[in-house]
């Protein structure tokens, strides 16, 4: 196992325990991440904001590891992120709802490449559409 993949390890167990003082040691102070909600995130401490935002969402999850890689420097997972809404959820719009209590389970995949034992480049995929489905927030069809 080399570099990427234990920093993206160690990543994926300090998310799914809201740890973000690990988060915060995992990213380069320059750290760049890509993401399906936040679009692109510069630096460190907005990425540690981001990932609160949805540690306060979801505080206590767990994660299924369906398929992991590491190519390079880069590290790559596809999993299943499970939890339930515990938490305030801030929208895009800065408008906070209340939390849901409903259990959510979302599929995604992230990349890391990491330098220095550092992320310095993240990008994060997930159904954004299925997870407000899962919390009720979405309009009726």
């Amino acid at each position: 196992m080399g570099e990427a993949r234990t920093v993206m390890d160690r990543l994926t167990e300090a998310v799914t325990h809201s740890d973000l003082d690990t988060v915060a040691n995992l990213y380069a102070e320059d750290a760049v991440a890509f993401t399906p909600d936040a679009g692109e995130v510069r630096g460190r401490e907005a990425i540690v904001a981001y990932w609160r935002m949805m540690t306060d969402a979801v505080p206590v999850g767990s994660y299924t590891p369906m398929n992991t890689y590491e190519i390079g420097d880069t590290a790559i997972d596809e999993g299943v992120f499970s939890g339930r809404n515990t938490g305030p959820i801030l929208l895009p719009t800065g408008e906070t709802l209340p939390a849901t209590g409903k259990e959510v389970s979302i599929r995604g995949t992230d990349l890391a490449t990491v330098r220095d034992g550092r992320i310095v480049s993240y990008r994060l995929y997930f159904d954004q559409m299925g997870f407000l489905d899962q919390l009720g927030l979405l309009p009726e069809a």
